[in-house]
């Protein structure tokens, strides 16, 4: 790593730093989207562990760092040829940068009030595609699903207000109308 390249612990104190100040959430994904790119583009985190993905599932996620009080998690997510992910929230603010290759990131709005168990009615409201430096921020609630359309591996870098797997969050199926659990095994870095 170049000495004046922006490392993953550097990255990781400023973000703890913004999340202590009294902000709004909307506040907070200005402050750490920034810097979510320069960290994402800097190549001291990457390495080839980062492109292990399960095949059934179609995507792989390697832990960068967590919290212990599961306040703040980053992990990188690659995407095989042709897969993706189904329509998910996030249980929390997400910031996500694209690394290499190009992935689609469908956007979804849920329609039903949400009161029926098991159930959720989602309508796409848009599409847009994350190239290497472009970033995406979600606040809570929002709901997208991810597609790889290459035909190589993508990767991008993702950050969380919270561990993803205690927030409660779902997946969806938009066609069936259902909504489930969404909980994600991660693999260590490099």
């Amino acid at each position: 790593m170049a000495a004046d390249e922006y490392g993953l612990e550097a990255f990781v104190s400023d973000v703890r730093r913004i999340m202590s100040q009294p902000l709004d959430e909307p506040s907070v994904l200005a402050q750490v989207a920034p810097l979510a790119r320069r960290a994402a583009l800097a190549s001291g985190w990457r390495s080839e562990v980062n492109y292990l993905a399960d095949p059934q599932l179609g995507f792989g996620t390697t832990l960068l760092h967590a919290e212990a009080d599961h306040s703040l998690f980053v992990v990188a997510d690659c995407w095989l040829a042709g897969r993706g992910v189904n329509a998910h929230d996030h249980g929390t603010w997400a910031v996500v940068v694209g690394v290499d290759g190009r992935e689609k990131n469908i956007h979804w709005q849920r329609v039903d009030d949400g009161t029926q168990a098991g159930y959720a009615e989602l309508r796409k409201v848009r599409e847009e595609t994350l190239a290497e430096g472009d970033v995406l921020t979600m606040p809570t609630g929002a709901i997208h699903s991810v597609l790889n359309e290459t035909a190589n591996t993508t990767l991008s870098f993702h950050v969380y207000g919270r561990h993803l797997n205690h927030t409660g969050r779902s997946q969806f199926d938009p066609e069936q109308k259902v909504e489930k659990p969404f909980i994600i095994e991660t693999q260590q870095s490099g």
